[in-house]
């Protein structure tokens, strides 16, 4: 089983995140969950989201502690949270900043580090800085675990018209640059 956590803030979208990984996921023929983790969190405020997959059903039911996969779509939130909390030595750390990856070596994780510029890609693609959807194409990229076509399809599902197309074309200029290398 694999176990994603999406750092966010409030209105950023990381629960719909989570949704949209997990139905593809699905479609890829995999048992996933996708679930938030709410308190009193509102616009602005940390949050987190939850995102299992496996090639079996799925039957635990607790938050993830120890994620394989950690995606951060907001940087500052570094400086706040322990984004890298329980995250395996052998998983991936993918981050939304201009920043080479090289830059947060001081999280001192062994966890291979990512990083995307969503919010430019996002601000080229779709006019608005939501990041969540392209994030997800850098996850694909950077894991393989599940289908960028996957995704984007999940995407053109939820996002009717122009902005499904929108998003999955940002997905894809996610996905290709992560293919690239920005890893450290």
């Amino acid at each position: 089983m694999k176990e994603i956590r999406i750092h966010g803030r409030g209105g950023q979208g990381s629960v719909t995140a989570a949704e949209l990984l997990s139905i593809a996921a699905f479609s890829d023929g995999k048992f996933s969950q996708a679930f938030p983790a709410f308190g009193v969190e509102r616009r602005g405020a940390p949050v987190q989201a939850f995102m299992r997959l496996d090639g079996a059903p799925i039957r635990i039911r607790s938050q993830i502690y120890e994620p394989d996969y950690v995606i951060v779509q907001d940087p500052t939130l570094i400086d706040v949270v322990n984004v890298v909390g329980g995250l395996k030595d052998t998983g991936a750390l993918i981050i939304n900043t201009k920043e080479p990856p090289e830059s947060f070596k001081k999280l001192n994780t062994k966890a291979k580090i990512m990083t995307v510029d969503a919010t430019k890609i996002a601000m080229d693609i779709m006019g608005v800085p939501i990041v969540n959807t392209v994030l997800l194409g850098a996850f694909a990229a950077a894991t393989g675990e599940v289908a960028v076509t996957s995704i984007q399809e999940a995407v053109k599902e939820r996002f009717a018209g122009k902005v499904g197309e929108n998003n999955a074309q940002a997905i894809q200029i996610a996905y290709d640059f992560v293919k690239k290398g920005m890893t450290a």
